[in-house]
């Protein structure tokens, strides 16, 4: 074993990280003495490399934008969860398109999430209209969606596994749509912005037939992005199956760390891996990486190791499955407003149409790619 502190593998991120060699180190993470794996290492490189290729794409550059083969082949989700295309989606079409109550901007979230797939949502506001309490009707949603599914295409994305409640309904999307509407009329979804804290929403979403700690963990910081939610992400995290492969995969020994507590030392910790150097790290304008985002890197870093670091297997998938299609749409960027952040999810900016004299006055992250 390898003693060593994080610093002695040169400047953070740096593209040696890619081919850190096989081996174990012993490090103090945020003060916890732990053993890490080479694929530790990767985690950071995967985070910095991934946000860079953001960035590049979002200005406009052609693509790769990257010359890692592994990264420019496969799908992966973004460093930060706010910046991939079905959250930025979310946030643009589902709550920031109008001003709506708790009720109705609830289930518009709910009823997006469940299927996770934009296509499945612009067939049922083509059919049926923009989903509301007032006028929600699962037979004509279900209807809806019958037409779409019997013309052979999906009706939920592939990111998460979706069980179906138990609603006694031949068709999984008919059980969900049920489980909605009944989730309306109990009030409950009325009852979820009594909620105090993100744990607090998170263990009320998991009394949801079907729902499970680790949806119920993504829900929940879905509906905070809302106006109706309002919890500090850096609260508390949940670390769903993909995050537990990757922390098996970056650590030897966590010592007596839990998951959750294995997250969060991460996060505390990315300013001194990601700190300055040749390559800094390029943040989203100044916001840290949450727990949720550190929890995702580990899925990706899972995702990642299977083909850069095949011997780190843990029993789990040792391919990647999904294949990384270019999409030639623009994508127009906006977060929630209260992250305070350049773009604002009310007011959507396809950043390489933006003037690149517009983008530098920004300054931060675009300044340095547009001069790199």
């Amino acid at each position: 074993m390898r003693s060593s502190s994080h610093t002695a593998l040169g400047p953070p991120f740096s593209s040696r990280w890619r081919h850190v060699p096989g081996g174990t180190w012993r490090i103090r993470l945020a003060g916890h003495q732990v053993v890490v794996t080479e694929v530790f290492w990767a985690y950071w490189y995967l985070a910095a490399e991934r946000q860079r290729m953001f960035f590049r794409r979002v200005i406009g550059e052609p693509g790769p934008w990257t010359d890692d083969r592994v990264l420019s082949q496969h799908r992966f989700t973004n460093a930060y969860r706010a910046s991939d295309r079905v959250s930025q989606y979310l946030l643009h079409h589902v709550i920031y398109d109008q001003d709506r109550d708790s009720v109705d901007t609830t289930l518009r979230v709910l009823l997006f999430k469940i299927f996770n797939r934009i296509e499945t949502w612009e067939h049922l506001v083509s059919r049926v209209g923009e989903p509301n309490a007032s006028s929600f009707d699962p037979d004509e949603y279900a209807r809806a969606l019958d037409e779409l599914f019997d013309s052979g295409h999906r009706l939920y994305s592939a990111a998460y596994i979706m069980p179906s409640p138990r609603l006694h309904h031949p068709r999984k999307h008919h059980n969900h749509l049920n489980l909605l509407q009944t989730l309306l009329e109990s009030g409950f979804i009325s009852s979820l912005a009594n909620a105090r804290s993100l744990e607090a929403l998170y263990l009320k979403l998991c009394t949801v037939p079907s729902f499970g700690s680790f949806l119920a963990y993504q829900y929940a910081i879905d509906l905070n992005y809302t106006t109706h939610f309002d919890f500090d992400e850096m609260e508390f995290v949940v670390a769903g199956p993909g995050a537990l492969r990757g922390i098996g995969k970056c650590f030897e020994s966590t010592g007596c760390l839990d998951p959750e507590r294995i997250v969060d030392c991460m996060a505390e910790s990315a300013h001194q891996f990601l700190g300055s150097g040749s390559e800094p790290f390029l943040s989203l304008f100044g916001r840290p990486l949450q727990l949720v985002d550190c929890q995702n890197l580990f899925c990706e870093v899972d995702k990642f190791a299977r083909v850069q670091h095949p011997a780190r297997s843990n029993g789990g998938p040792t391919r990647i499955k999904q294949r990384y299609r270019p999409d030639k749409r623009p994508l127009a960027l906006g977060f929630p407003p209260k992250w305070g952040l350049p773009w604002s999810a009310d007011a959507p900016t396809v950043v390489a149409e933006v003037p690149r004299d517009d983008l530098r006055a920004l300054g931060g992250p675009l300044s340095l790619v547009l001069s790199g």
